[in-house]
């Protein structure tokens, strides 16, 4: 028999809440998700409308250093940051672990496991692209929220689909999410 996938999400104090939100409502669906979310996350999702609590996850305190996903031994098939502050990105780049949401990415990033870090700034510091580049040698996958024009969106929604699919296929989750580039005729 096999185990049910399991993913870990955090959520950091970035703008970017949606993003956060349309993740958890995929990965809900065929995988147990926990889910950890800083103090300052917390208050940006209040402010741009959006909420975790109806949603079918384990939920983790950020002070919460004992949790099972603080551990290697404690088997997951992988994790995103979304959307990771610069604050987080340097935090995990740099493996100071004094947070759950730290420790679980620096255990992530430890056991080989997949590491997403949607980061929501810009511009862009030569500090924060530093730090993108140290945790990209450290094994995450660095993404920035850039979603693309070619499927012609027409919401808010269909841009957040958009990136949320890219960061799916970079945690191996099969989706319907966003269009797939396919040429075009020239």
């Amino acid at each position: 028999m096999s185990r049910r996938k399991e993913f870990v999400v955090g959520v950091s104090g970035a703008s970017g809440a949606p993003y956060a939100r349309r993740l958890l409502e995929e990965l809900t669906v065929d995988a147990t998700v926990h889910l950890v979310v800083t103090e300052q996350a917390r208050a940006i999702a209040m402010h741009e409308g959006v909420r975790y609590d109806d949603l079918d996850v384990v939920v983790h305190l950020n002070t919460d250093l004992a949790a099972a996903i603080a551990s290697g031994s404690h088997r997951s098939d992988g994790m995103a940051v979304v959307p990771c502050s610069t604050k987080t990105l340097a935090s995990i780049a740099h493996g100071l672990s004094a947070s759950l949401l730290a420790r679980a990415a620096d255990v992530t990033l430890k056991e080989r496991r997949p590491l997403v870090l949607l980061v929501r700034e810009m511009p862009l510091s030569r500090v924060h692209l530093r730090n993108m580049l140290a945790a990209d040698e450290a094994g995450a996958t660095v993404m920035v929220a850039s979603p693309g024009f070619y499927g012609r969106p027409e919401t808010v929604d269909d841009l957040v689909e958009m990136v949320v699919g890219r960061v799916l296929d970079h945690l191996g989750v099969e989706h319907t999410l966003g269009p797939t580039w396919e040429g075009y005729d020239a």
